[in-house]
């Protein structure tokens, strides 16, 4: 829906069928970085969206959007994993801030309306058709940190590539190898971040395995010992600010533009149900954003950036991740673990785009205050507390077995994630089952032995949280790693934090400011690089 200015998209029979639509959903529980990002952003008004109220029984009016004042960044400057900055920041307090008490109201889950064209699905956007160029090499944007890299030469031949369930092609799966290699299982979590690999199967990408043999990719990293996969989600990737706007030339490849809503509901839920098909575990990372959401940008999406209250806005939360998650849990793909926010150090659910904000979501304004969840002020972190909870009480009521995971970022800065983990856990009173963090040593993070001193200290204060490496690649500097174990050390060290569960390497099939990519370009496939692969086998 492009424009919803001035719009009710409800009549009294229709808020009658969102209610029993509300009630029917609502009740399905279980009882079971100094680095430059490009911007990202998914998502779109021709999404059929939501917008919720707390107040009333109707679907929320679009007012016009408020603009803000912008504060300048936190104390991380230009070293923690942050996309270019514009030449207006938001501050994090340091840690002498977290004793102030933020009392949170409470989220109620009975007010909340859900719109029926949303539950109704969106289908994802057809890529029946992908021309592969034949130029010798192609520039490729480095993900949201900014940098550049090459992309192999592009074949005109077609590859034969594993079906996204989109409903777009007939295309068949890779066939898988003979037989999976005779590992034992990992007591923890060996996971991969491979949202983006769907990206270049869409323009005719095959995963090889170390021999050249073409394979699935969830099932070349299960046999190599790999056993949890995370996934990022957009809300709407295609709105104007989205990671697949038309206009935008983002995406794991020079797109031009992403013919498809890569990162929203429907291309999650396929590609969700490819990794428990390979008998993966699941960890899904809600951006709530349409764009990359990090420590330099948390942009509103854009079917909320009208709300001008943030109880209103913690129901959006609440019942987009409700929504989601009983999608999943309908396909069969329900997530293990779930991300309440994405590398949120600064805050969730803070910024709006203005007339300088470019497609990668770069150059932002502070959302209204009342509805901002900047950490910089009492109120954004009471704000930021608010959609946490929302978000954590939605998984929940999916399955109370699923673990909710916060995640920051720069686990360097010691003082900082300290007075982040007050202000939200000890002094809001909202608490994750596990805190996880982004851990780059390019970025100059740190490095392992660092991250095990700062989860092992933060395990005596919070005595029932488990930790994660939510984030990591293990390259030295920008785009260069040396095969020297540090990867696996990374793993390693999880194994001696107490409740340490494991660690997760970022977009593994790509390289770039954050590291060094585990394959390599045979023509236009991807091929597992022999040496990347056989440095995990020490944790066996």
């Amino acid at each position: 829906m492009g424009n919803f200015k001035g719009i009710k998209r409800a009549s009294a029979f229709g808020l009658m069928v969102t209610a029993m639509v509300a009630i029917s959903a609502c009740s399905d529980s279980d009882s079971g970085t100094g680095s430059t990002y490009e911007c990202q952003t998914p998502g779109g008004c021709d999404d059929p969206g939501y917008i919720l109220t707390s107040s009333s029984s109707s679907v929320y009016d679009i007012v016009p959007e408020s603009s803000s004042n912008v504060i300048p960044d936190s104390d991380r400057g230009s070293s923690s994993l942050e996309p270019s900055r514009s030449s207006s920041s938001h501050v994090v307090p340091g840690s002498d801030q977290g004793s102030s008490s933020v009392e949170l109201p409470e989220v109620s889950s009975s007010s909340v309306v859900f719109d029926s064209a949303f539950f109704g699905g969106i289908e994802p956007r057809s890529s029946s058709s992908h021309v592969i160029p034949s130029s010798s090499s192609h520039v490729i944007p480095d993900h949201d940190r900014g940098s550049s890299g090459m992309e192999p030469p592009r074949s005109s031949s077609s590859h034969v590539i594993p079906d996204h369930d989109r409903g777009s092609s007939s295309v068949e799966p890779p066939p898988s190898s003979s037989s999976a290699p005779a590992l034992p299982q990992y007591a923890k979590i060996l996971g991969v971040d491979i949202s983006q690999m769907q990206e270049f199967e869409a323009k005719g990408t095959r995963v090889l395995d170390t021999d050249g043999t073409p394979k699935d990719v969830f099932e070349l990293f299960r046999d190599h010992g790999f056993n949890y996969i995370r996934l990022k989600t957009f809300v709407g990737p295609k709105s104007k600010y989205g990671y697949a706007a038309g206009s935008c030339d983002q995406g794991a490849g020079t797109f031009g533009s992403n013919s498809e809503a890569f990162g929203d509901k429907d291309h999650v839920i396929a590609y969700a149900k490819r990794a428990k098909a390979a008998g993966m575990k699941l960890l899904l990372d809600f951006h709530y954003s349409d764009n990359w959401a990090d420590p330099g940008k948390q942009i509103i999406p854009e079917r909320w950036r009208k709300i001008s209250s943030s109880d209103v806005l913690a129901d959006s939360v609440y019942a987009y991740t409700k929504d989601v998650l009983i999608a999943l849990k309908n396909a069969g793909a329900l997530p293990e673990m779930v991300q309440v926010g994405n590398e949120i150090t600064n805050g969730l659910l803070r910024d709006v785009p203005n007339g300088s904000t470019d497609c990668w979501g770069n150059n932002v304004d502070l959302a209204n205050s009342s509805v901002s969840g900047v950490m910089s002020n009492a109120t954004g972190i009471a704000n930021t507390a608010k959609y946490l909870a929302a978000g954590s009480r939605a998984v929940k009521e999916i399955s109370s077995s699923i673990k909710t995971v916060f995640h920051i970022e720069s686990p360097h800065k010691t003082s900082t994630v300290e007075w982040w983990m007050k202000s939200i856990i000890q002094n809001s009173k909202v608490t994750p089952d596990v805190m996880a963090f982004s851990a780059y040593t390019a970025y100059e993070h740190g490095n392992p032995d660092s991250w095990k001193t700062l989860m092992t200290n933060l395990g005596k204060t919070y005595t029932s949280l488990e930790f994660l490496i939510a984030e990591y690649n293990g390259a030295q500097t920008k785009d260069s790693y040396s095969f020297d174990g540090s990867r696996a050390k990374t793993q390693k060290v999880m194994e001696q934090v107490p409740r340490g569960l494991g660690a997760f390497i970022w977009e593994p099939e790509r390289s770039g400011a954050w590291g060094t990519s585990m394959f390599d370009w045979v023509g236009n496939d991807l091929k597992a690089n022999q040496r990347a692969f056989d440095e995990y086998k020490v944790l066996f």
